[in-house]
């Protein structure tokens, strides 16, 4: 019988060609170990040894995580990784048996998209997630952090004096650095408002600036173009990068401006009908299911709350919102 690890080492090499044989055997995998999918799919009626195509494969609603136990096999959870809320609100809870390789996974994907993490000063403005001890974007951050081993990587709560301080004086040593500057979308609109005088980076090539989502209620929501625009006049860059991942996931994807994504070889995104959950057929259109292959310990099958659409013959997506009466969440409060 195939193993969890087995399977991991597995997601850390998949390509688009085996993409789908090895979804479908952790479809198999979890169907057998884990007890919430598989009474899902009883639910359902599936008959597991008929499903060939993961268009085929039943999602399982992304609500389960707030009220059931999504664990795959006998592991116990090392982390808990918990979304955020707002106050009288049931958040989701990832049961995470393995953060390392969760933490091997992201930074995989990071550096296959960006470089080498090593070659970055990360400045980190996540104010509301620092205030909690459980956010799987904090904990990737860190990592994150750690591995630029550089001493001007950090998280930065409120202090946007010390952020454009730090700022100008990297830019200043060494005008061929490259500097992520990653925040929740309301503290990067904080920091662009805050009256300070940023004009230093007129004359900097290298800082990326990548948004994460994120009102949480502090302001007004904006459209994403506005955010954009917003940023783009404070910081003097092109565009505004953006990251596609939530508690419930342990790969994101990120997007390199005007919220167009691209995804890592470990997921794919599958767009369902938005009156039948279960067509997935030639849907251009509709709400997101999420397969994501690093979840081997939970579920990899995910039916989300968010609405999106393809880009035609690029194998990208954007986001366009989200269903009505869903929570709103922490990765996606902006309206698009």
């Amino acid at each position: 019988m195939i193993t969890s690890a087995q399977l991991k080492a597995s997601v850390l090499n998949v390509n688009t060609q085996n993409f789908d044989d090895l979804a479908l055997s952790i479809f198999r995998f979890q169907a057998q170990n884990n007890v919430t999918y598989a009474k899902y799919l009883k639910y359902l009626q599936v008959d597991v040894s008929k499903v060939q195509s993961i268009k085929d494969i039943p999602f399982l609603p992304i609500e389960f995580f707030k009220t059931q136990t999504i664990l795959s096999g006998e592991v116990q959870p090392k982390i808990i990784f918990e979304s955020s809320g707002t106050t009288g609100q049931n958040t989701s809870r990832h049961l995470v048996a393995d953060p390392d390789f969760y933490l091997q996974i992201a930074e995989q994907i990071f550096e296959k998209f960006y470089g080498t993490l090593a070659e970055f000063q990360i400045l980190a403005l996540l104010p509301s997630y620092l205030e909690r001890n459980n956010s799987s974007l904090v904990y990737m951050v860190e990592h994150f952090i750690k591995q630029s081993k550089s001493p001007d990587s950090g998280f930065y709560l409120n202090n946007y004096h010390e952020l454009a301080t730090t700022l100008k004086r990297i830019t200043s040593e060494d005008s061929s650095k490259k500097i992520l500057l990653i925040g929740v979308t309301f503290g990067l609109l904080d920091f662009a408002e805050a009256g300070l005088d940023l004009s230093f980076l007129q004359a900097f090539q290298h800082l990326t600036v990548m948004e994460t989502g994120g009102m949480k209620g502090r302001r007004k929501e904006l459209l994403r173009e506005e955010v954009h625009e917003i940023l783009t006049n404070a910081f003097y860059v092109d565009k505004i990068h953006s990251e596609y991942g939530m508690t419930e996931l342990l790969s994101q994807g990120y997007s390199f401006g005007e919220g167009i994504f691209d995804l890592p070889a470990s997921m794919k995104i599958l767009l369902r009908d938005v009156n039948d959950p279960f067509n997935v057929e030639h849907q251009t259109r509709g709400g997101i299911n999420v397969i994501d292959l690093a979840n081997v310990d939970s579920c990899s099958f995910i039916e989300t709350k968010d609405l999106g659409s393809f880009i035609p013959d690029t194998g990208q997506f954007r986001v366009l919102g989200r269903f009505d009466n869903s929570d709103i969440r922490g990765c996606n409060l902006m309206i698009l």
